[in-house]
């Protein structure tokens, strides 16, 4: 009950079809009304029950308008989005100079090899899509927040087997789709939380957070910060569990 999402309504490009009961008692319709009218292209019904949990007795009435909106959007050809809901993730090697200091260049290439080959096992793994590389750092997109959560502390862990540690930040909104990548603020707003970090720490946006309400991830409260560049405060969390 506390978590809101209206800011990637606008996002949502999947066809889709609110369904209402006018006398809802848990939720108002003016509720389903408004999902309706920010969600783009979406067509709204409303019910004359007062049932929030629909029964077998409002089967007919859910079907008799579900069933004609499937048949239709399924021949549907979607366009191409200039527009997508992403979720961003940008990692990178805490103590990097010093580290290839100690080491040298050849065996911190050797090292910095075998970090981005772990780190491109596991995005294969939960399905991201690797953006970019600049010097130590990944990069990637999601189309789900809680498995680039579930990616990011695998990262962790597998790059902690070759003796280093990564900070990783998250943050999930509108992108600008561009030649295949992704740009704008959301992206921007993934860079600062990322920076804003510890070692060894996944960091996310209160928007991830909310996002991922149910999946039973936990997190910590990390307070208000301030992102350069990006006006206003922003709640960060840290995800508290460890499990990939």
């Amino acid at each position: 009950m506390a978590i809101g999402v209206r800011e990637v309504l606008p996002v949502v490009s999947a066809p889709t079809l609110v369904v209402h009961q006018r006398r809802d008692p848990w939720v108002a319709a003016e509720h389903g009304r408004y999902l309706a009218q920010h969600i783009p292209g979406a067509a709204y019904v409303e019910l004359d029950g007062d049932e929030h949990i629909p029964t077998t007795a409002a089967a007919s009435q859910l079907l008799a308008e579900m069933m004609p909106f499937l048949q239709e959007t399924a021949t549907r050809e979607a366009p191409e989005p200039d527009k997508v809901l992403a979720t961003i993730l940008f990692s990178d090697i805490v103590g990097s100079t010093s580290k290839a200091a100690e080491l040298g260049d050849a065996r911190w290439r050797e090292l910095l090899a075998a970090h981005h080959g772990r780190v491109r096992a596991q995005l294969a793994r939960f399905r991201g899509v690797e953006l970019d590389t600049a010097g130590d750092g990944f990069f990637a997109r999601f189309d789900g927040p809680a498995r680039a959560i579930r990616c990011a502390q695998a990262i962790h862990q597998a790059v902690r087997d070759v003796g280093l540690q990564v900070r990783i930040g998250l943050h999930a909104g509108e992108c600008e789709v561009l030649d295949a990548k992704v740009a704008g603020i959301a992206v921007a707003i993934g860079a600062r939380v990322s920076a804003r970090a510890g070692a060894g720490e996944v960091l996310v946006s209160q928007t991830v957070k909310d996002l991922v309400a149910g999946s039973g991830i936990r997190f910590e409260d990390r307070g208000l910060a301030e992102l350069k560049g990006v006006p206003g405060q922003w709640r960060l969390y840290a995800v508290a569990s460890s499990q990939a």
